[in-house]
């Protein structure tokens, strides 16, 4: 499975604690981590490092780098300005069929979720991919916010 992280955002709904400098998924609001890392950490164990994918906008690249070591610097996408979700993904899905490995599931999530059940959330999103790749079609995973 492909993994990508899309950790963008223009910091306006955390104000004044985030900001366009430095958005909520870059916050540690829950733990000693960013919800960028937390997210990270979950998504580690369902793939290898070289196939997680994180996509940034430009302003906010030198902080997911920061934050990520242990994601291969070629595997952060920078975008040059914000363009919305439809660019983000675009962006990452041309980047994984020049590297030939459009012939799996890919994981589209956000960095800025809390989410407290690591092991269902593993599950499902492995059930997920399985079902992707079986029929050849999107499956989507919705989680209703508390």
């Amino acid at each position: 499975m492909i993994v990508v992280i899309i950790a963008g955002g223009s910091g306006t709904r955390l104000w004044p604690l985030s900001t366009h400098d430095y958005p909520k998924h870059l916050l540690r609001l829950t733990n000693d981590r960013s919800l960028l890392q937390n997210t990270y950490a979950r998504v580690e164990k369902l793939t290898e490092p070289g196939r997680i994918f994180v996509v940034s906008e430009a302003s906010h690249a030198n902080h997911v780098i920061e934050q990520l070591p242990e994601v291969p610097k070629d595997n952060i996408l920078i975008e040059p300005a914000r363009r919305g979700t439809a660019s983000c993904f675009l962006l990452a899905l041309n980047v994984i069929k020049k590297r030939g490995l459009e012939d799996q599931a890919i994981f589209f999530l956000w960095a800025d979720n809390v989410i407290r059940d690591h092991g269902g959330f593993s599950n499902t999103a492995a059930q997920a991919a399985e079902l992707a790749e079986k029929i050849h079609k999107m499956v989507f995973i919705g989680v209703e916010p508390t």
